[in-house]
């Protein structure tokens, strides 16, 4: 499956590396730090790193139909960031309830529609991980012009938002009941219907975030569990791929063949070896992966 070692590409040292994207004409991986409230730039031509702060944990980055423009999902809000000037330039959503609850990992669909998970908010003033009591997530949908949509409710941590890549399959989890779901979708017009477990109980660590590859297998990240799982789409487990880390947190696919796997990592607590706690990584693999899908603005 993996065609080379796998090998650090910047150590940030994150508590919590997460909500990443690669971004082709820039050849840029943008990522996050929740917990520090930063957003990371990586070039993959120049190898230098860009870091931003805010003042909200950085949930996840979203390309736009715009190339300058990119969507963060903070704490409490999704707005537009211009990549030039370094800016917010507008609140596409404000999350009621913040800073009880926060949002999580998102995610856009095939048809340009925003999807995110909210949870407990775990992330203390002084940018600590507190532990998730509350099964208080959903798994929401935000589409051009504001309406928001929540599809479920009651997830202790809603995370793995992919699609399978003709888009009539949605997976979604939930990290404390080491759970992924499946529904049919409709990807005309961004509905999803039903819901059932495709991939749950496996032992190592829990299930954080998630890419898919061309054939439509879930390489699912296993936090605590110092592992990817590539599982089938029958929910079969394919092959496991161990990691250098603890805390593998969610991945992606890069490169122009798209056979680059970006994998996040998440220091939590865990003293850091070598450095390798909170770093990001490569992994070359014999694979295609689904790139990323634009936000419709």
């Amino acid at each position: 499956m993996l065609t080379g070692r796998i090998r650090c590409l910047a150590s940030t040292q994150d508590v919590c590396g997460e909500g990443c994207v690669w971004h082709p004409e820039q050849n840029l991986v943008f990522w996050t730090d929740i917990n520090r409230g930063l957003l990371h730039c990586y070039s993959l031509t120049s190898e230098a790193v860009e870091t931003w702060s805010f003042d909200q944990p950085v949930t996840a980055v979203l390309l736009t139909t715009q190339d300058n423009l990119l969507a963060l999902v903070l704490g409490g809000r999704i707005v537009l960031w211009d990549t030039t000037a370094h800016r917010e330039t507008a609140v596409l959503f404000r999350l009621p309830g913040w800073p009880r609850v926060r949002c999580n990992d998102a995610r856009v669909d095939p048809a340009g529609v925003l999807w995110f998970g909210t949870m407990e908010n775990n992330v203390r003033a002084d940018g600590t991980t507190a532990e998730v009591t509350a099964w208080e997530g959903a798994l929401y949908s935000l589409a051009s012009g504001g309406t928001v949509t929540q599809w479920r409710s009651g997830f202790g941590i809603t995370n793995t938002i992919v699609w399978s890549p003709g888009g009539e399959t949605m997976y979604f989890g939930d990290t404390l009941a080491n759970c992924i779901y499946r529904g049919a979708f409709d990807s005309v017009r961004s509905r999803l219907e039903g819901g059932e477990t495709f991939f749950a109980g496996f032992p190592r660590g829990l299930p954080d975030g998630s890419a898919i590859d061309a054939e439509g297998y879930l390489w699912n990240c296993r936090y605590g569990g110092s592992c990817i799982v590539r599982v089938a789409p029958n929910g079969s487990i394919d092959q496991i791929i161990e990691t250098p880390v603890l805390n593998p947190t969610t991945c992606c696919f890069a490169a122009m063949d798209a056979s680059t796997l970006l994998l996040f990592t998440s220091a939590g607590g865990v003293a850091a070896k070598d450095g390798a706690e909170g770093s990001l990584f490569s992994l070359e693999t014999r694979m295609h992966g689904l790139l990323s899908t634009r936000l419709r603005l």
